[in-house]
């Protein structure tokens, strides 16, 4: 349901040529799950020398405001996910990835330079992940203060598979979101995705990339 009003709203913000927030704007005190920090953030990364360019990415908000993303920080990867995810990926600078109030569904598009694919992705998220946003996490940081989950991390491995964290501090796992639907598309199914790209597939792969995948099996690790 929330997937299908965000494509709805992101047609209708594409007609009228908006590229930027839109939605009610009734004030935060009307929506209970108001963040005490401000802002939150999301970060994509990929398993190392398996690289990925997200494009574009849209958000549907617990106050169902929408954004369009057309500039993003950039899509890193992580050396600490080879063969699988490491439980402890960290990002600390975002620039641009963020918004006012919890995700109730988001929409991106990526290049997988791995795959040689575009891929679009759509994700709903469930309550207990709004309430795991604006809750104080059970431990503090070296510092003694409160830490919240305020940093989405977005992980996009060969495949097309996506998975999803909030991120934690220290010695603690990340907290991986069972999102309630998630699906991808390529090819002939892509929709909001379609024409998007920022990559050129017919070049083939960098040398690193060539280097760390000779003698390893596609797709490279469990996802």
């Amino acid at each position: 349901m929330e997937i299908t009003r965000l494509a709805a709203s992101l047609l209708a913000l594409t007609l009228v040529g908006c590229q930027s927030t839109a939605g009610n704007t009734h004030p935060d005190a009307s929506n209970p799950f108001s963040l005490p920090y401000g802002e939150w953030r999301f970060s994509f990364v990929t398993p190392q020398a398996l690289p990925a360019l997200v494009t574009f990415a849209s958000i549907l908000d617990t106050d169902d405001i929408v954004y369009q993303f057309n500039t993003l920080d950039g899509t890193q990867g992580n050396p600490d996910s080879v063969g699988e995810w490491s439980q402890h990926i960290r990002r600390s600078s975002v620039t641009w990835n963020k918004a006012k109030h919890p995700p109730k569904a988001m929409v991106f598009c990526w290049d997988s330079v791995i795959d040689m694919k575009v891929y679009e992705t759509s994700i709903s998220f469930p309550q207990s992940v709004w309430e795991k946003m604006i809750t104080p996490a059970d431990h503090k940081n070296r510092r003694g203060t409160e830490v919240y989950y305020d940093t989405m991390i977005i992980g996009l491995a060969p495949e097309g598979k996506v998975t999803v964290w909030l991120q934690d501090v220290g010695k603690y796992p990340n907290y991986r979101i069972t999102p309630s639907t998630l699906k991808t598309l390529s090819g002939d199914q892509l929709n909001v995705c379609k024409g998007i790209t920022d990559s050129d597939f017919s070049y083939g792969y960098d040398q690193d990339i060539k280097d760390f995948i000779k003698g390893k099996t596609y797709p490279y690790g469990n996802w």
